[in-house]
């Protein structure tokens, strides 16, 4: 059986990622998309819990036969090596990113001599976005509908609105989300 692991925050998970994870999943017999639970991102929060990233990866990707959502919080060689995947798939966006993911492959290279790394070019629609921008335009009030599935859109609704509209206290606030400004 031929298993992949599409690794990542998934902070939403946006069109991107599901047009990427659907392609891949022709090119395997298992593919697992992994939620990454880790800490931060560099200085980026995550906006969406682990349980809620996995749900909204869950409720995205509904009907797709040979694609399972798990979470994993070790390196991905070693997340890879325990679910028996051969491969490792990532996406490139832009130029940009090839020098990161080439960097990326030789590490897993280096670690994993077993595994393969795959990088599938994102189609061309999906290309500029990103879980980051998601995550800013959508605390601006942006409309980001045809960027993410529905349950996404949902879910940016809920937390947006709800930081506009309740009172949020000391403790929490460390925890809210509040956008870079960058866009």
């Amino acid at each position: 059986m031929r298993v992949a692991v599409y690794p990542g925050s998934f902070d939403p998970i946006t069109n991107g990622h599901l047009d990427l994870a659907k392609r891949a999943a022709r090119l395997f017999d298992r593919l697992i998309i992994a939620v990454y639970t880790g800490g931060t991102h560099g200085d980026k929060r995550h906006l969406f819990s682990v349980d809620e990233r996995v749900r909204l990866v869950r409720e995205s990707i509904d009907g797709a036969d040979n694609i399972d959502v798990d979470t994993f919080q070790n390196l991905t060689v070693d997340y890879a090596r325990s679910v028996g995947a051969q491969t490792i798939v990532r996406g490139l966006r832009a130029v940009s990113d090839f020098e990161y993911e080439f960097k990326l492959a030789h590490m897993y290279q280096h670690l994993a001599p077993e595994l393969e790394v795959i990088c599938l070019m994102t189609s061309s629609n999906y290309s500029f976005i990103s879980s980051s921008f998601i995550r800013e335009v959508a605390s601006l009030g942006g409309d980001v509908s045809t960027l993410v599935p529905p349950p996404v859109v949902e879910a940016l609704g809920e937390r947006f609105l709800s930081c506009d509209t309740q009172a949020v206290s000391e403790e929490r606030s460390a925890d809210v989300y509040t956008p870079s400004g960058g866009i």
